[in-house]
């Protein structure tokens, strides 16, 4: 199992488990603590058939500090646009 700290498009994960694997290593999955929860890395582990888990994730990062009153739920829901297309994210007009 390959940990990581923290996965955003999985990219340089997955060439982890790809140098393993090319080592003769089997690799049964991967673990994180935390995760952005993005769509392509999601597609990348399904591709690469890495069975993939994390501790925590944007998502729930930005529920709690909604719950906590660090941010607002107008907030959070711009965070959690930005979560959706961080490359194309052109922020608050």
């Amino acid at each position: 199992v390959v940990i990581e700290d923290l996965v955003s498009t999985g990219k340089s994960s997955l060439q982890v488990v790809e140098v393993l694997r090319k080592s003769g290593v089997t690799v049964t999955g991967m673990a994180s603590i935390f995760n952005y929860s993005f769509s392509v890395a999601e597609e990348a582990f399904k591709e690469a058939s890495v069975e993939y888990y994390s501790l925590t994730d944007y998502p729930n990062l930005l529920e709690m500090a909604e719950q906590k009153g660090t941010i607002a739920a107008e907030e959070k829901a711009v965070l959690l646009n930005w979560r959706l297309d961080p490359a194309n994210w052109k922020g608050v007009s």
